[in-house]
């Protein structure tokens, strides 16, 4: 029988990376509900299962390391996991990550209410070869139900559904584990006291450590005099308890660990290295633009020639049925010719992604975070910062998303204006192009360069806002480093479809639809449609704005219509020079068109076209999202307005100096 007919709440709570979110999707399926938490902008997903008869409600809460609250996301977490309205927490754990994992465990077991252990990534545990007690496990954290799942595997999840719907007993860390008897006695009258003023709190011994941690949020909350009994704060004590109890129990519990850890240790000596982290970084993402372009660039090049053969075959079966000429050049020049060149940079942009989820999976990534955490600090910035820049090398809309995981409002709007500047997939097309014109052999090193150039303006600009912060902070950074492991193939592929899908949406989208607009805005006048783009609206206004780019080398109309073009999609810059120049090649390649139009156009003019498209404002995605995560419209165009000003003067920077060396 169903003793909860609007059904009962369940956290999904645990570790960033710890999967509790695969788990969660496993779980739920597509059964999801998303929206923000109420007064936040971090969103939540819910999802609803039927299990023996009974309706769960379960709730992905965002990754925590322990219930310290400093950045947005840890303290939605919290707040979700005090609500009484939540009736079973379900900790998410990676068993191949005990120690790490444990401490936010302890702490759960503090708050006096049912948990469920879900104890995930056991297929890593076993490829590892490692062993877990599972019977001595349970007993040191007050006999929970620990259940064994790989949520990649979808295994153990009917087991997991069956521990939650049957295990409604609260419990009670202070069965198996108890601090000295100083803190103990503090507890105690910690709890009476909070017993007396509020007599229906259902976590008291949580609140009473916090107390005795100096919590400023429980302070706040359930203010009560505790001068008589706290002297000062006791965090460090608490902490090294609860260490020293996990500590005892990977002793008793965890087996064959020693060899694995050696490995990653002798592997980090050198990846990690103060001196030799950074030039390994740049090194490992210099073979991974390397391969994008050699192995990339060979399959675009068949992609192509499809491309050409249906332009041609469409446009044949257009004369044929004598369709309006404009109507071809819509569908031929228009959006076969930009949606479909797009496309052929398929190729360069899953290799890519190949790549970057495969050094995020065996570990690596979080290692950048670790070797940047100087740098970054010296800037003003935790080294936590350089998360949101890395993801910005995949797309910048997450990338902007993920500055939640900062402490305070200053640096996440300083890390918002900052990150726009890495080289997002979106710009990769673009530089494949300019740079395989006009560098030849040399355009993966050229390219490479942009992704290198968008770092260093990145921390450049924080360099400088630090300079004028009236009020610099200090930064530890905790971080996890996991142990290196191999990649999980099905893991990638998940993660490279999810892209290459985003991709294809895009393209099917945004870019079809601008494809469409821009060739409008390229053939239509103030006196109907036009064969000469120069008098068309866009040719027409470009004209106008063009001198202004002269200091940068880009005053040529057709290339401040595809730098307008593009705020709708990095990728619309190179369908508009792609459908702008390819009537001038007059059957030769695009390098020819753009040669015949201006002659005077060198390498040089093309690096700075490169440089403006790496630094100017991102794409409309993006705008919105900062707009989003800010929450000020003030903020965004000030962001907005100082991208524009820095890609201008770096262009025009750039475009000077090449000019000496370039003609």
């Amino acid at each position: 029988m169903n003793n909860h007919p609007n059904g009962f709440h369940v956290a999904f709570v645990g570790n960033p990376n710890c999967g509790k979110t695969t788990l969660f999707n496993a779980v739920t399926g597509s059964k999801l509900k998303v929206a923000n938490w109420p007064g936040v902008t971090v969103e939540k997903k819910e999802g609803t299962v039927e299990f023996e008869n009974e309706k769960l409600i379960l709730i992905d809460t965002p990754g925590i390391y322990s219930l310290s609250t400093y950045t947005i996301e840890e303290k939605v977490t919290r707040n979700c996991i005090l609500d009484d309205d939540i009736e079973v927490i379900v900790n998410v754990v990676d068993a191949s990550n005990l120690e790490r994992n444990l401490y936010l465990t302890l702490q759960l077991l503090e708050l006096g209410k049912p948990i469920v252990m879900a104890l995930n990534m056991m297929d890593v545990v076993e490829e590892r070869g490692m062993e877990i007690d599972l019977h001595r496990f349970p007993e040191m954290l007050c006999d929970i139900p620990v259940v064994p799942v790989s949520a990649i595997k979808k295994r153990g999840l009917d087991i997991l559904l069956h521990a939650i719907v049957h295990h409604k007993e609260a419990v009670t860390l202070g069965e198996v584990f108890s601090y000295s008897d100083e803190l103990e006695d503090k507890i105690s009258k910690l709890e009476v006291i909070m017993g007396a003023k509020y007599p229906n709190h259902s976590s008291a011994r949580w609140h009473a450590i916090k107390l005795l941690e100096d919590d400023e949020e429980v302070m706040s909350e359930h203010p009560i005099d505790v001068s008589r009994i706290v002297d000062k704060s006791y965090a460090r004590e608490i902490i090294q308890a609860k260490y020293s109890y996990i500590d005892g129990i990977i002793e008793e519990c965890l087996f064959n660990k020693d060899a694995k850890a050696a490995q990653t240790d002798k592997v980090d000596k050198i990846l990690t290295h103060p001196i030799l982290g950074v030039p390994c970084f740049l090194l490992i993402m210099a073979v991974v633009f390397l391969l994008t372009f050699t192995l990339g660039d060979f399959i675009k090049g068949y992609l192509e020639i499809l491309l050409g053969f249906l332009q041609d075959g469409v446009s044949a079966a257009f004369e044929a049925a004598h369709v309006a000429e404009w109507l071809k050049g819509l569908v031929v020049d228009g959006i076969i010719a930009g949606v479909g060149g797009i496309l052929t940079f398929l190729p360069n942009i899953v290799i890519l992604f190949i790549a970057l989820a495969i050094l995020e999976d065996s570990g690596y990534m979080a290692r950048v975070a670790y070797v940047m955490d100087g740098i970054m600090g010296k800037l003003g910035l935790s080294g936590r910062a350089f998360l949101p820049m890395i993801l910005g090398f995949g797309c910048t809309v997450p990338a902007i998303m993920a500055t939640r995981a900062l402490e305070t409002t200053k640096d996440r709007r300083k890390t918002m204006l900052i990150t726009p500047f890495m080289s997002c997939s979106a710009r990769l097309p673009i530089y494949v192009l300019i740079s395989g014109l006009f560098f030849g052999k040399l355009a993966p090193l050229v390219s490479f360069l942009m992704y290198v150039l968008g770092i260093v303006i990145a921390l450049l600009t924080a360099f400088i806002l630090n300079i004028f912060d009236k009020n610099k902070n200090t930064y530890n950074l905790l971080i996890e480093l996991p142990e290196y492991k191999r990649p999980n193939m099905r893991s990638i592929r998940i993660y490279v479809w999810n892209k290459v899908k985003d991709y294809l949406t895009k393209a099917g989208t945004t870019i079809f639809i601008a494809s469409i607009i821009v060739w409008f805005l390229l053939n239509v006048g103030t006196h109907g449609f036009t064969e000469n783009a120069s008098t068309s609206f866009a040719g027409f206004a470009a004209q106008k704005i063009a001198p202004l780019l002269a200091p940068c080398g880009l005053n040529m109309w057709e290339f401040v219509v595809a730098l307008i073009a593009g705020i709708s999609a990095k990728e619309v810059v190179v369908t508009s020079i792609s459908v702008l120049f390819s009537s001038a090649a007059a059957g030769g390649s695009l390098l020819d068109g753009i040669k015949n139009v201006y002659p005077m156009f060198t390498a040089a003019n093309a690096l700075a076209l490169m440089v403006f498209c790496l630094l100017y404002t991102p794409c409309i995605a993006t705008i919105a999202t900062i707009k989003k995560e800010s929450e000020s419209i003030k903020f965004t165009l000030v962001s907005i307005v100082f991208q524009i000003l820095v890609a201008y003067g770096v262009s025009a920077l750039v475009f000077n100096l090449a000019r000496l060396f370039i003609r």
